[in-house]
């Protein structure tokens, strides 16, 4: 399957590179990957491990492909939105972090637009080489939920290439699902410098499950049928899976980058907002990592 990944950072590197081991693939990076890219292939370390030669590019504009898969920051969907409307695709897959990345997709594009996670664990670590720091898997599927030929065909695309892959017909819920994951672990981890396992011990656990249960109170309000204890339990599960990783947001805060507090916890006190619920966790949360990043004049 021909696809395109618009925004080959960390983890669409990992996942570009993997399915570049039985498909046509195009990355649409930075320069300096791209020209590295080029010049010497793309080569996977870490968990899983080979050297491809996909094509890459800095310019996103008039592609055509089957498939387009998104992994920029949800503050740059809108931007990639647009580019992507310039070119040609069956179907668009956003495997971003935080929620609503789907939504500004879809306003932009007449193409479908599928909805994933990845849990598998990717860095960066130089130009024309990313890291698999743990295996996960891609769930994908309807952004609304149920099943579609267009879900199942790109499944198998990612199957046959070795990615563990998993095509769902409940994606509201498995997206509201990551996003307590990530509401209870990005922040903590990020402001307190630490690796992904220290949310798995107090005082750090506390404040990650008081995250986690306060995004299932707005995931129930929101008709999303998710339990605390459903919740937690993964939140803890991907805590321990991914103990010595850094999470994403450790990693912009490390870069000096903008991060995704927005569409993560930020997106829970705005739903929580509409719907007059208290979130002070996910509050205090926001404040702070907004806080750094207008000190840092990155808003």
């Amino acid at each position: 399957m021909e696809t395109v990944v618009f925004g080959a950072g960390s983890l669409g590197s990992l996942i570009g590179g993997i399915l570049a081991r039985s498909h046509d693939v195009t990355l649409v990076a930075r320069e300096d990957h791209v020209r590295t890219v080029r010049e010497s292939g793309l080569r996977v370390t870490g968990e899983l491990q080979t050297t491809v030669w996909p094509s890459a590019t800095t310019d996103g504009r008039d592609l055509e492909a089957k498939l387009a898969v998104v992994t920029v920051k949800a503050a740059g969907t809108t931007s990639a939105a647009e580019t992507l409307a310039t070119g040609a695709f069956d179907a668009v897959l956003s495997l971003q972090n935080g929620m609503g990345n789907e939504e500004t997709l879809a306003d932009r594009l007449e193409t479908p637009v599928l909805a994933g996670t990845a849990t598998y664990g990717a860095i960066l670590r130089e130009p024309g080489v990313v890291a698999c720091t743990g295996l996960g898997d891609v769930v994908l599927g309807p952004r609304d939920g149920g099943s579609s030929e267009l879900a199942d065909r790109v499944g198998e695309a990612f199957a046959a290439a070795g990615l563990e892959t998993t095509v769902a017909d409940d994606m509201p819920r498995r997206l509201w699902e990551k996003l307590a994951v990530n509401a209870g672990i990005n922040p903590v981890t990020a402001l307190s410098d630490v690796d992904n396992g220290a949310v798995l011990e107090s005082p750090a656990s506390d404040l990650a499950r008081r995250a986690t249960r306060e995004t299932v109170r707005v995931a129930r309000a929101c008709d999303v049928s998710l339990s605390n204890r459903e919740a937690l339990a993964v939140m803890e599960r991907v805590a321990a899976d991914t103990a010595a990783n850094t999470s994403s947001m450790r990693q912009d805060v490390h870069a000096g980058r903008r991060t995704e507090i927005d569409a993560i916890n930020g997106y829970v006190v705005d739903r929580a907002d509409e719907l007059g619920l208290e979130v002070p966790t996910n509050r205090t949360l926001t404040s702070l990592i907004r806080t750094w990043e207008r000190g840092g004049n990155l808003r």
